[in-house]
């Protein structure tokens, strides 16, 4: 028996979480105006929750021209890496400039950052709690990415999340003229998908779940 649900709202939303997926094959075409993408992402940085309200999460939208710069910042980037004897050029051309490239043809990036020196009042304040609020701060952010990718897929994009960090940190500070403080968490790369995403496989619910009280 499928469970009865008082807001019809609760059904679409958990339908959402479903269908999020990683896409990666991508091209820069968006089905929403540039300005329904922006308040998506607005409104997400403002309700995400974070511990004692501490705000720490930063994001910086890139869409079309922006998006490839960043993009092309990380592919210099690994380049430096083959020059540097760091990584093999064989790998790089067959394996890691194809998949930064493909990253590329997408629509747009949303940077995700977080604001450790806002932190430092909030720790001072609870200094029994000063370990942790370093990694609240980093779920606070995940969920931020959640949201905005869960959202995105909502209106028809495609997308997947990356991690460049800290190799492209300095060149994305220079190139937007970030603040010294906000430190790069994550990459989500956006775009209308051109193919199915791969088939997703759930380990037993039973070795994830366990419901007491019922």
């Amino acid at each position: 028996m499928a469970a009865q649900f008082k807001n019809p709202a609760t059904t679409a939303l958990l339908e959402l979480a479903k269908t999020r997926r990683s896409h990666y094959a991508l091209k820069a075409e968006s089905p929403i105006a540039d300005e329904a993408i922006e308040h998506l992402v607005q409104q997400a940085v403002l309700h995400t929750p974070s511990s004692f309200n501490t705000q720490t999460g930063r994001v910086v939208l890139l869409l079309k021209e922006e998006h490839q710069k960043l993009w092309d910042i990380a592919i210099a980037a690994l380049e430096g890496l083959v020059t540097a004897g760091r990584v093999p050029k064989e790998t790089f051309e067959n394996q890691t400039k194809p998949k930064l490239n493909a990253f590329r043809n997408g629509y747009g990036t949303v940077l995700f950052f977080v604001d450790y020196d806002a932190l430092a009042p909030i720790k001072e304040k609870f200094a029994i709690y000063a370990d942790n609020f370093n990694p609240w701060a980093l779920e606070s952010n995940a969920m931020a990415q959640y949201l905005v990718w869960t959202a995105l897929e909502s209106e028809g994009f495609g997308a997947n999340l990356q991690h460049y960090s800290p190799l492209i940190d300095d060149q994305i500070a220079k190139q937007w003229n970030l603040p010294a403080s906000w430190k790069l968490d994550a990459q989500l790369v956006f775009g209308v998908p051109t193919a199915q995403p791969g088939e997703k496989t759930f380990m037993p619910l039973e070795e994830r779940f366990k419901v007491f009280g019922k």
